[in-house]
């Protein structure tokens, strides 16, 4: 059962490996300052680190590696929420959604796309 999961765990993260490097060049697209950085040679899915700024000194950071997930969210040098596992992920997908329904194909300049921000998640306290 251990090696099914551990296989299963490396997929994963080779399936998000490749999800971010996708959305990292989609906002980038779209004039949004965003990276997507492989661990490694890249091929092998090993992890990655993602880093998108969303607005006025409004940032997140995702990184995926065979040792875990997390998500950084912070403002002015802040951090403001930090979350792991399934939890970052889910943020990731909220603020893509967020993105995508923002950023309407040929009706948003290069300068406004990249001043967009967006709303902040808050820890549970």
């Amino acid at each position: 059962m251990f090696p099914r999961l551990a296989e299963q765990y490396r997929c994963l993260v080779h399936d998000l490996v490749l999800s971010l490097h996708a959305l990292a060049r989609s906002l980038q697209d779209h004039g949004m300052a965003a990276t997507c950085y492989s661990c490694g040679d890249g091929r092998d899915g090993h992890g990655a680190s993602f880093v998108a700024n969303l607005g006025t000194n409004h940032m997140v950071r995702f990184l995926v590696s065979d040792f875990g997930i997390s998500w950084v969210e912070s403002r002015d040098g802040h951090e403001l929420v930090k979350l792991e596992g399934a939890e970052a992920i889910q943020e990731l997908h909220r603020v893509a959604q967020l993105l995508q329904e923002s950023i309407t194909p040929g009706l948003q300049t290069r300068s406004s796309a990249s001043s967009m921000a967006l709303p902040t998640r808050r820890a549970a306290s």
